[in-house]
C-alpha cells in the first residue's frame, strides 16, 4: 500500500474510532482537534451490543469492558414500578453480551491511547476543506498560525455543529431542537442501582451503574429552547425530588458543579450523502440523533469500522470506496435516527394521560424477549471482516 493519508476532524469517540479503523488499515492518520486538551465532554454512556463488537474489532473491548459495569436495563414508572425489564442473560443468548456502562471519559481516554500520540493534534481549529477530487485539503489555525495538510481522504467527525457539513452541504438544514432539555452527571455513590429509565408525564429520569463505585444519571424534561436555572440542581429536586427511590437520593449526592445541562438537537433533515468528493462524513456530523435508543455512539463506532475497512486498500479507488461507506452506512443509520426521534415521542414527551396509560399497559403486556427482539433490530449489528 502506498502512503496513504488521511486526515480526521475532530476527536469525539467517532474521529477516534476512525481514526484508529484506518490507521489499523495501514493509514498515517492525522487528527485535529480545535479544544486545546483531547477529552470528551459529557458523563456517561450504555454501549450496546453493535458498540461493543466494534470495539472488540478494534482491539479495545477487553479494556473497555474492564473500566464498565454490566447494564442490561429496563423501564420504570415515576412511582417505581416496572413496566419492562431485560434479563441479562436473555439478552447474552440473543446478542451475544449485555449492556455496558461506561464513563465518556474512560472510552475516549481508551481510543485514544491506542493510537500514537504524534497523530492528534489539539488547538487546530478547521477553517476550509477542499474535497477533492484527487487530493484533498484541510487548512486549519494552529499554535504556528495557519498551516494546510494535503490529504487522501478527509473524515468530518466534527459532531453536532459540523463545519465539514456545513462548508460542503450549505444548504443543508440545521441541527433541530428535539423538544426537551436534559441535565446529567457521573456521581460517587455507595448503593448498587439498577440501570433502568423512569417515565412521568413529560419527563424521563435514568441511571446506569458505571463500576468503581460511580452511577451515570440524567433527567430530560419537554421544554423550550435555551432555558436555564440559576441553579440547576435545585432546578432538578424540585422536578424529581418525588420520583421513586433511589432518585432522590442521588440527587442528593450529586455536587452541584458537575451537573451539566444541554438542550437535545438532532439532524432531523437526513443528509442526501455522507460523501462529498474525497470527505466523508461520519458520527454526530453525519446523522446526529436523538439519545432515546442509546445508540449515538454506537453508530459513530460502526461508521469508523466500515469506513476502515472499505478504504483497507489505501488511496486505490478511494471514490468507489466511499461510495460504498454510504450505501452501507446512509441507510441503516438515519433509520435509526428516525426511530430514536420516535421512540422520544412515544417515551419521554408524551404527556397525555390517557395515551400514557396506553403505553404502560401495553408495556407491561409485552413478554421480555418480544421486548428484547425489537431492541436487537438496533444492537444486533457486526462489524465487516478484515
Amino acid at each position: 500500500m502506498a502512503d496513504a493519508h488521511a486526515v480526521v476532524v475532530g476527536a469525539g469517540i467517532g474521529g477516534l474510532s476512525a481514526a484508529l479503523a484506518l490507521h489499523r488499515h495501514g493509514w498515517r492518520v492525522t487528527v485535529l482537534e480545535r479544544a486545546a486538551e483531547p477529552r470528551e465532554v459529557g458523563a456517561g454512556l450504555t454501549l450496546m451490543a453493535n458498540a461493543l463488537r466494534g470495539l472488540d474489532a478494534l482491539g479495545l473491548g477487553p479494556a473497555v469492558r474492564r473500566g464498565g459495569a454490566d447494564a442490561p436495563g429496563g423501564i420504570r414508572d415515576r412511582h417505581g414500578r416496572w413496566l419492562s425489564r431485560v434479563d441479562g442473560a436473555e439478552m447474552i443468548r440473543q446478542l451475544g453480551t449485555t449492556a455496558l456502562g461506561v464513563h465518556r471519559t474512560t472510552l475516549h481516554r481508551t481510543l485514544r491511547e491506542a493510537l500514537p500520540a504524534s497523530v492528534l493534534r489539539t488547538s487546530a481549529e478547521v477553517e476550509h476543506v477542499e474535497p477533492g477530487p484527487d487530493r484533498a485539503e484541510v487548512r486549519f489555525l494552529g499554535p504556528a498560525g495557519s498551516q494546510t495538510l494535503t490529504a487522501d481522504l478527509v473524515v468530518g467527525a466534527d459532531g453536532l455543529r459540523s463545519r465539514v457539513r456545513a462548508q460542503l452541504w450549505p444548504r443543508h438544514p440545521a441541527p433541530e431542537y428535539a423538544g426537551s432539555t436534559a441535565w446529567r452527571a457521573a456521581i460517587a455513590f455507595a448503593e448498587p442501582v439498577p440501570a433502568a429509565i423512569s417515565w412521568g408525564p413529560g419527563a424521563e429520569f435514568g441511571m446506569v451503574p458505571l463500576g468503581d463505585g460511580q452511577v451515570y444519571w440524567y433527567g430530560a424534561v419537554n421544554a423550550p429552547p435555551g432555558g436555564h436555572a440559576p441553579d440547576e440542581l435545585a432546578a432538578l429536586r424540585e422536578r424529581f425530588g418525588d420520583w421513586h427511590a433511589p432518585i432522590p437520593a442521588l440527587l442528593a449526592a450529586t455536587p452541584p458543579g458537575v451537573v451539566l445541562r444541554n438542550d437535545i438537537h438532532h439532524l432531523a433533515v437526513p443528509l442526501p450523502s455522507y460523501v462529498r468528493g474525497r470527505v466523508a462524513l461520519l458520527g454526530d456530523a453525519a446523522h446526529a440523533m436523538t439519545p432515546n435508543l442509546g445508540q449515538g455512539a454506537g453508530q459513530a463506532i460502526e461508521d469508523a469500522l466500515v469506513l476502515g475497512a472499505v478504504c483497507a486498500d489505501g488511496a486505490d479507488g478511494l471514490p468507489a470506496a466511499l461510495a460504498a461507506y454510504d450505501e452501507q452506512r446512509r441507510p441503516r443509520s438515519q433509520a435509526i435516527a428516525r426511530a430514536a426521534f420516535r421512540a422520544g415521542r412515544y417515551g419521554q414527551q408524551l404527556r397525555n394521560p390517557l395515551a400514557i396509560a396506553v403505553r404502560d399497559s401495553a408495556l407491561r403486556l409485552t413478554p421480555g424477549r418480544a421486548a428484547l427482539r425489537g431492541m436487537a433490530r438496533y444492537a444486533d449489528w457486526s462489524p465487516p471482516a478484515g
